[in-house]
């Protein structure tokens, strides 16, 4: 089951005047102090508490509650519970969750009646049928990706040495398997158990706790605000529903999806350029401003560059999905199920078209039926495939294009979301001549092939730059 454990919490220093605050009120007295430094000509006193309820937090004034930061471990959740739940939505949060790309236990050996355990806790009313169907979708791909994982790893290790001439052994031997299961996984299911380290502040759990969609959001919010009312049982309000039974239908959301027959297996996902709006007064940055650390958010001369805007719609696999929600300063609008699925390169070579094509009409069907299903439909991204493909847009400026493309050129990012920023410079290229005209692309380039230096360090993919072109078809 999913598990919560408080890990910090802003709390006073004993220099503030903490010796003042009786034991259980710090943080009345902190969000207090806030408040009244508002509301004051001087500074206020630390202990003097105000009515956090009728003064702040019925009013609306809810900057207060965002000096209060909790920092929780999550473990026992669903991947899906991420990427269609915690991330999804809002990205007033700070999340370090374990990598599906790195951690290489996470797909072995699936224990198969904890997760009949956690769809059971979280589902109960599902029937039989129902749940018979689900663990066969898990089993079906958790059996493909075990069969195929040791022929893509020697897929994986003969591309290293083909696409990476300069890495090492040592790098082939670690990094082979990681590849191979970093593409593998799109057979199988998100409901796959995950972890994280989370960090949000109090209004934002409020926030959570009022629109959680799915019983387990409802779970995770819970008991995140239940760790908080232990340590200061007197802002319990702010985490009460208010929700009728009526709102909390419409609470419980799914994705459109395409339920057709006609599916197909995709080799590279699609972007489309829907607008690019240019601002000539454009501030273009020196490598030294982008990294490590990138500034571009930061200072006054790149506010001109929020008026050069991107608009994309992209169609690309949940797993990758998961991967753009890092980037927090894109909007997005709510995801579409396609009903196409992703293959990658590993899995291509392996000649498993058929397999996805069979994952993902399994998939259809149970979704279809789950949909129908008003108790259980949240199920329908709880159990989505790693591999099944979502259709959104995109909108950003151009300080959120820079740091995106240089990292996602960067050869450390998985193959699916390089192709993706590739296919947005080629756009670029192709249709808009002032980025032509100025040689703008070169601001989207990755750390190497600006300065010759490796970005990632230790991590350095063994690639030659010296290579055309600079972004080339890569499988691995």
């Amino acid at each position: 089951m999913i598990k919560v454990e408080l890990l910090g919490l802003t709390m006073l220093e004993e220099e503030s005047g903490k010796k003042e605050v009786a034991c259980g009120k710090e943080l009345e007295a902190l969000m207090s102090f806030a408040a009244y430094g508002c509301y004051e000509g001087e500074k206020p006193h630390i202990g003097k508490v105000i009515n956090l309820k009728n003064r702040i937090f019925d009013t609306g004034h809810h900057t207060i509650l965002q000096h209060i930061y909790a920092t929780f471990w999550l473990e026992g959740l669903a991947i899906s519970d991420f990427t269609f739940g915690l991330h999804l939505a809002h990205s007033f949060y700070n999340s370090s969750q374990r990598s599906g790309r790195f951690c290489s236990s996470m797909f072995s050996k699936p224990d198969f009646t904890a997760l009949a355990n956690y769809i059971h806790a979280y589902w109960p009313t599902l029937k039989d049928r129902q749940f018979a169907a689900i663990l066969g979708l898990v089993r079906k791909g958790a059996k493909i990706y075990e069969d195929n994982l040791i022929v893509a790893m020697e897929h994986a290790a003969k591309y290293i040495k083909q696409e990476r001439p300069l890495a090492t052994e040592k790098y082939i031997n670690q990094n082979a398997l990681k590849f191979a299961q970093e593409q593998l996984r799109v057979f199988l299911p998100t409901i796959f158990p995950t972890a994280a380290t989370f960090t949000i502040n109090l209004s934002t759990l409020s926030s959570l706790c009022q629109t959680a969609w799915s019983p387990t959001l409802k779970d995770i919010s819970r008991k995140m605000a239940d760790l908080i009312i232990q340590k200061c049982p007197n802002i319990a309000f702010m985490f009460e529903s208010v929700n009728s039974k009526e709102s909390e239908k419409f609470w419980r959301w799914t994705p459109d999806f395409n339920y057709g027959d006609n599916i197909e297996v995709l080799y590279k996902p699609k972007i489309k350029l829907i607008d690019l709006e240019y601002n000539p007064e454009s501030a273009f940055p020196e490598e030294s401003m982008t990294h490590p650390a990138d500034l571009l958010n930061f200072h006054p001369c790149f506010m001109k560059n929020r008026k050069t805007r991107f608009k994309t719609k992209v169609e690309i696999s949940v797993a990758t999905m998961g991967q753009d929600q890092r980037h927090r300063t894109t909007n997005r609008t709510e995801p579409r199920i396609t009903g196409n699925f992703y293959l990658p390169p590993l899995a291509a070579l392996c000649r498993l078209e058929d397999e996805a094509l069979e994952i993902m009409n399994l998939y259809r069907d149970i979704a279809w039926d789950l949909s129908q299903d008003q108790d259980n439909k949240t199920l329908v991204t709880a159990i989505i495939p790693y591999g099944a493909m979502v259709e959104y847009e995109k909108e950003f400026d151009l300080n959120s294009a820079i740091h995106e493309m240089s990292k996602r050129g960067c050869w450390c990012a998985q193959e699916e979301i390089y192709h993706l920023a590739s296919g947005l410079r080629n756009l670029i290229d192709q249709g808009y001549m002032d980025f032509q005209e100025r040689d703008l692309l070169k601001i989207f380039l990755p750390a190497c092939l600006k300065n010759g230096k490796c970005g990632e360090g230790a991590r350095y993919c063994g690639r030659d730059i010296g290579q055309k072109p600079h972004f080339p078809e890569r499988k691995i």
